[in-house]
């Protein structure tokens, strides 16, 4: 089958999808993603088909929020994804922010499951986890909210009337986010969700339909070998952590950056940084690039992160202690299920993130030898996961009900 992937986001977004549409490469199926420019390389870096979605969510995620560059980016967003529709293909995996894939499927008359970084489905469990609500609605609110959250989108009327305008546009009758989501629920649309059962166990009162996979890990860069720079440092002297904010980095990168270093001088440590800057900035601080964070965060004391969806995984895979400084969206949900989990300290909101506050988190995770314990317990379990195997599975299923599809390039 030739199936296409829709990875609308930033990097942590799109990178998953490289491993997990490797292994669908490897069971027979042709594989392409598409994404933001900026990405390209992460797809065709894991030998597989590369298609541009116009824009940039980057900028709308590092600058001051104006309901004209939201606009702007979903309607660039709209067109690559109406014009994705011209593209051939047997089936569509669709990330959570490219739910709007859902359309071009049903214009294709082909079949589609998502494969989401994010659980966003209604559970009583805890509280829509893309929203603002931080705190426990109760069982019945928590549901509720994560409804309405599908039914009446925050985005309200700009977005309804997009996605209006992209099914007039594929020759679809409309169809509101209400009718939309009964519709998914009750065909019992399939979702698989690329996280580890023992970070998120499987809500009890889900439809069939949604699963807890497991990690879809990404492929490291073909030829890829370390900097003897970095090489050079890690061997230097004590074991250093890592410090990164994501993509959030770039937009303040020297601010950040200065954060960092304070709270290491003050903790006494030394580090790696991905804060956007690069080099030498101590004998104690070296601030890097891109470097695979399975190669890089086993070998560091604790890492520092924002608690994207890949990111946490990353990190619990690796086995060391966290502290989490999450900003938005899903990623206080993510520090929360660290704590639980009991492998990094009660979590840092990023906009109370101080050099004090973060060195006091880093002395904390470094020192106390039960986190790396569980750090370390938890690691064991989670690297024995396959997490894209149950998708594999479900794909060829598909293949011999539907049987083979066409074969292009």
């Amino acid at each position: 089958m030739r199936v296409l992937i829709i990875g609308v986001g930033t990097r942590g977004d799109v990178a998953p999808y490289t491993g997990l549409g490797a292994r669908l490469r490897e069971a027979g199926h042709e594989v392409a993603i598409a994404a933001h420019d900026p990405y390209a390389e992460l797809v065709t870096d894991a030998g597989l088909e590369y298609l541009p979605l116009p824009g940039d969510p980057l900028t709308a995620l590092t600058g001051r929020f104006s309901i004209s560059a939201f606009r702007e980016y979903s309607e660039q967003l709209m067109d690559g994804l109406t014009q994705i529709a011209e593209q051939e293909a047997d089936l569509l995996l669709l990330g959570m922010a490219g739910a709007q894939g859902y359309h071009v499927a049903e214009a294709r008359g082909v079949p589609s499951m998502g494969v989401h970084l994010q659980p966003i489905d209604p559970t009583g469990e805890f509280p829509p986890v893309m929203s603002l609500f931080r705190r426990s609605l109760g069982r019945w609110g928590n549901r509720r909210a994560a409804r309405l959250a599908f039914e009446v989108p925050a985005a309200g009327p700009m977005l309804a009337g997009m996605s209006a305008k992209m099914r007039a546009r594929l020759g679809l009758p409309p169809m509101t986010p209400r009718a939309l989501y009964q519709h998914r629920e009750s065909t019992r649309w399939p979702v698989f969700h690329g996280v580890s059962p023992l970070v998120l166990p499987r809500p009890a009162d889900w439809r069939p339909g949604l699963e807890i996979a497991g990690y879809w890990w990404p492929l490291r860069p073909r030829g890829w070998q370390p900097d003897p720079v970095l090489r050079d440092f890690l061997t230097a002297g004590p074991t250093p952590v890592f410090v990164g904010f994501g993509s959030l980095a770039g937009a303040r990168a020297e601010q950040y950056t200065d954060l960092a270093v304070q709270a290491l001088r003050r903790a006494g440590l030394r580090g790696v940084l991905q804060t956007g800057l690069r080099g030498r900035l101590s004998d104690d601080v070296l601030a890097v690039g891109d470097v695979p964070h399975d190669w890089l965060f086993p070998r560091m004391a604790a890492v520092v992160h924002a608690c994207g969806s890949g990111t946490t995984g990353a990190g619990v895979r690796a086995g060391v202690p966290a502290v989490a400084v999450p900003v938005m969206n899903d990623q206080p949900f993510w520090a929360s299920r660290l704590a639980t989990l009991g492998v990094a300290p009660a979590a840092i909101p990023f906009r109370r993130l101080t050099p004090a506050r973060l060195a006091a988190a880093l002395t904390t995770a470094v020192t106390d030898p039960a986190y790396r314990q569980r750090a370390q317990a938890l690691s064991v379990q989670i690297s024995a996961e396959d997490g894209a195997a149950p998708v594999v599975e479900a794909v060829n299923r598909l293949r011999v009900t539907r049987g083979p599809g066409r074969r292009t390039g």
